[in-house]
């Protein structure tokens, strides 16, 4: 899942929890039935969750490109210097 699906399935989550939520409420209270409105909600969740939770094609529209293992070798990352390092340490001792 690149990382416009990750936003895109979260978008989704929220939309659809808000949903169920709304549905099971509506239906919960002009039945005045609990248990049919923790159904329709537990229902709501499960749904969400088949949608948003595997990785499906479209979740994958905008794929990361990544560097290349020869490409890599060529462009080492940089080394932290032992002066760089000790800049960040705090002094250690009283101060009076």
């Amino acid at each position: 899942m690149d990382w416009l699906g990750q936003k895109r399935a979260e978008m989704l989550m929220q939309v659809l929890l808000l949903a169920s939520a709304v549905a099971a409420f509506v239906v919960g209270y002009v039945r005045a039935e609990f248990q049919l409105m923790l159904l329709v909600y537990a229902g709501g969740v499960v749904l969400t969750a088949l949608v948003t939770v595997p990785n499906w094609p479209f979740f994958n529209r905008n794929p990361l490109k990544w560097l290349d293992a020869a490409e890599a070798e060529r462009h080492p990352r940089p080394q932290v210097s032992a002066g760089a390092a000790a800049v960040g340490k705090k002094k250690s001792g009283k101060n009076k």
